[in-house]
């Protein structure tokens, strides 16, 4: 049997979650492309991705956000607790839901240094 650095094996992991993830966003057929037309099945996939990737984005700007709010409210943040922190996130979306987009509203400037005071390697 071959042996795995632990690099490898957090990789393998990371890729059959990020499967398991965007399968399950893959909005009513768990992966499945039903089509013939290989033009169609690349889009599948690309535009598949593009939604997984910016689910996966967004529960991280949602995350760091309640982390910072935790701060703010002068609650302590182990690092410990962080390192277990997951953004394949499912239980808030609704996959068959009615989403309203405005384009006219900007998003904020994102901050993606979470400032906790602590060093990181």
């Amino acid at each position: 049997m071959a042996r795995f650095s632990s690099e490898e094996k957090i990789q393998a992991v990371r890729q059959y979650i990020d499967d398991g993830f965007s399968k399950w966003l893959f909005f009513g057929g768990l992966g499945i492309i039903a089509d013939n037309d290989p033009e169609q099945q690349e889009n599948s996939i690309k535009y598949g991705d593009l939604i997984a990737n910016a689910v996966f984005f967004q529960n991280v700007v949602d995350i760091t956000t309640v982390i910072r709010q935790l701060r703010k409210e002068g609650h302590y943040v182990d690092p410990d607790d962080l390192s277990v922190l997951s953004p394949y996130l499912m239980e808030h979306i609704k996959r068959f839901g009615d989403y309203v987009i405005d384009l006219e509203e900007r998003p904020e400037p994102l901050d993606g240094r979470l400032g906790l005071g602590f060093k990181t390697a």
